[in-house]
């Protein structure tokens, strides 16, 4: 986010050519989508859903049948009864959570086209503002189910790309010692380009992963014809006759069982990149038909090869493909590890804006799409987070255990969230509501239910990253209120401070002076007065707020007040997924009588400098953490896009 230091008239006019697209995408999520498919193509837009949101649930047969046989907690017999039980599950849980649950449901609940935990939860408060408690709670699943996704992806790119790469002791043996060093080779690669933008490589991800899921397709056809009647587990009965076979075996392996749905928050997340209607059609004219028949090829496979559960998936490819296929489902699985990094960036900028993390350098990697950013500080923590988890746990077997956990509570605390969509902003009955939530609920907590098992054996990395991240922004959140509670005692209103100062002399020029509080004087401007005695000829008192919704249009972003002559109050308004370019924004502001001259404008904001003090509000720990946070925070003049050779900053010390 780097900034010129002047804004060019070039820049207004992008600005406002800008506006207008953010208009069209916030008129609501469906009438964008069609107008971005009339012009792009809904087949383009399908295939490039294949390559983003698919990439994590389409590479799940790697390793979720095995995982289901053979995890150390429920090491299942290789039978008739289980093949048919499992393969039956998978059906299920594929058509419920995915199909029915977030295709059918939840994607309906799209916030001015975006979707994701976020913005799910944005949906809900501007109609709890009355039931602060309840806010608050939600507020807090909704942070703590974004927190559990940034362990998702950490763990993601480690196990999809260690599980492909196994792939290469199936050729030979010699490979065996390197499939570690190959897979941090890659992981570190795919981190290294991440700066580069996903635009250009992301052109060939679709066509990819269409040879991927076409190649899965025929390989699971190719042994169901051995085993046809492997198709009659659409029938639920095979499930419950699974469970009522070894039940306590059964019931854990819903861990493993769970993972051919791993991905399905993906869907939701990446809506505001697709729509609705190309990711449903890319579901049900690819995606679920390729991972059915591969399903319903591995369990026809293990009927006749029992003793090759070890190594389902690859056991199943002629040996003359055997390279081949190796090498595209690494491919397959870079690309399903790239989703989840552009998506844990995408969060990480939705909440810097909502405020539930500091300011940290954001990158943008396209002029065209917005959404394509690139994080530094995060690309590189993920990067060796996930470099640590292949070192550390060596096979995608035992990172396994440690996979699940933090997708399964998510998705419950989706259902919860969307349960007070339904009522609140649906109008649903409460009856009607949890007719739908309650099953979504007691089959997700049945998976949970599973996963708590894998806790000790790796689960607890992926809930130690959401419980320190929820930490962290709640800390970040309650920090930022206390210290805007502090700066703002004692001040004076605007308007009164300026009729004791009718005598001062004005100089040319603008001066901006960015201040949350409006109707209050900016501790900035009363410096600049008391040292300098000078008012500009414009003065703006500008303040920066982010809506509950991705995308605010052009002409709903500003409101302007006169305050007195040559001085202006400014509310700008972003959206949580936009950048908040200020000067360009102000440049292009029509209002009478302001007159805004970006090649003569001074920039004052204020800098605090935080200590931990003895003032009630916060626990000393939180303090501190607070205080570190904020001292590696981005500064505002980068976040908010300001030339920084046209910048003023005031210091002021402030006590929690």
């Amino acid at each position: 986010m780097g900034s010129d230091n002047t804004v060019s008239p070039e820049a207004v006019a992008r600005a406002k050519a800008v506006q207008q697209t953010a208009d069209t995408a916030s008129d609501g999520g469906e009438k964008h989508h069609h107008h971005h498919a009339s012009e792009i193509g809904t087949a383009a837009l399908t295939l490039g859903a294949l390559g983003v949101v698919y990439g994590d649930i389409g590479t799940s047969p790697l390793y979720a049948m095995k995982e289901a046989f053979t995890e150390k907690s429920h090491v299942m017999t290789v039978d008739t009864i289980n093949v048919y039980g499992i393969c039956s599950l998978a059906f299920w849980a594929l058509v419920i959570i995915i199909s029915v649950k977030y295709l059918f449901f939840v994607m309906r609940a799209d916030n001015n086209g975006e979707g994701g935990i976020l913005a799910l939860t944005a949906l809900v408060l501007p109609r709890e503002h009355r039931r602060v408690a309840k806010a608050g709670l939600l507020v807090a699943l909704g942070v703590f189910g974004t927190a559990l996704l940034y362990g998702d992806g950490v763990i993601t790119p480690a196990i999809s790309v260690l599980s492909a790469v196994e792939g290469l002791e199936n050729v030979s043996s010699s490979f065996e010692s390197w499939v570690v060093p190959i897979a941090i080779a890659i992981i570190g690669g795919l981190f290294m380009v991440q700066r580069r933008g996903t635009g250009a490589v992301g052109k060939v991800f679709g066509p990819i992963m269409l040879v991927w899921f076409a190649t899965i397709a025929l390989l699971g056809l190719s042994h169901i014809t051995s085993h046809p009647e492997i198709i009659q587990t659409v029938n639920p009965y095979h499930a419950v006759r699974y469970f009522t076979h070894e039940p306590l075996k059964a019931f854990l392996s819903l861990g493993s069982i769970f993972l051919v749905v791993t991905g399905g928050e993906a869907l939701y997340a990446d809506m505001g990149h697709f729509g609705r209607k190309p990711i449903a059609i890319g579901w049900y004219a690819m995606v679920l038909p390729s991972l059915l028949l591969n399903y319903w090829g591995q369990g026809a496979f293990l009927l006749d090869h029992p003793d090759e559960v070890e190594s389902i998936f690859f056991n199943m490819v002629p040996d003359a493909l055997l390279l081949p296929v190796v090498i595209l489902a690494t491919f397959a699985t870079i690309i399903a590890s790239q989703a989840l990094i552009s998506g844990v960036f995408s969060l990480t900028a939705q909440a810097v804006q909502l405020d539930y993390l500091p300011r940290i350098a954001i990158r943008h990697t396209s002029s065209k799409h917005s959404g394509q950013i690139y994080v530094p500080l995060v690309n590189w923590l993920l990067m060796a987070a996930c470099i640590g988890l292949v070192i550390g746990f060596q096979t995608s077997s035992n990172l396994a255990a440690a996979y699940g956990i933090a997708v399964t509570m998510t998705m419950a605390i989706t259902t919860l969230i969307f349960y007070r969509v339904l009522t609140d902003r649906w109008g649903w009955k409460s009856w009607r509501a949890m007719a739908l939530c309650a099953p979504l609920l007691v089959i997700e907590s049945g998976f949970l239910g599973a996963n708590i098992v894998k806790i000790p054996h790796g689960g607890w990395f992926a809930l130690a990253v959401g419980t320190i991240l929820m930490v962290q922004m709640q800390t970040w959140r309650r920090g930022r209120a206390l210290v805007a509670d502090r700066i703002h005692r004692g001040e004076r209103d605007l308007e009164e401070f300026l009729d004791d100062t009718e005598d001062i002399s004005r100089v040319g020029g603008t001066a901006v002076f960015m201040f949350k509080d409006l109707g209050k004087t900016p501790p900035a401007l009363v410096n600049n007065l008391r040292h300098n005695k000078v008012l500009h000829r414009t003065t703006l008192i500008v303040s920066v707020e982010t809506a509950d919704r991705p995308r605010v249009p052009f002409q709903e972003r500003y409101e302007v007040k006169k305050i007195a002559p040559g001085v202006f109050q400014v509310q700008l308004e972003f959206g949580f997924m936009e950048e908040p370019n200020v000067p360009t924004t102000l440049a292009a502001i029509d209002h009478p009588g302001l007159h805004y001259d970006e090649n003569d404008v001074t920039y004052f904001i204020g800098h605090e400098s935080i200590v931990a003090g003895k003032v009630p509000g916060m626990h000393p720990l939180a303090e501190q953490l607070f205080v570190l946070l904020n001292r590696g925070a981005d500064s505002a003049v980068r976040f908010f896009n300001l030339p920084t050779d046209r910048v003023f900053e005031v210091g002021s010390r402030v006590e929690i």
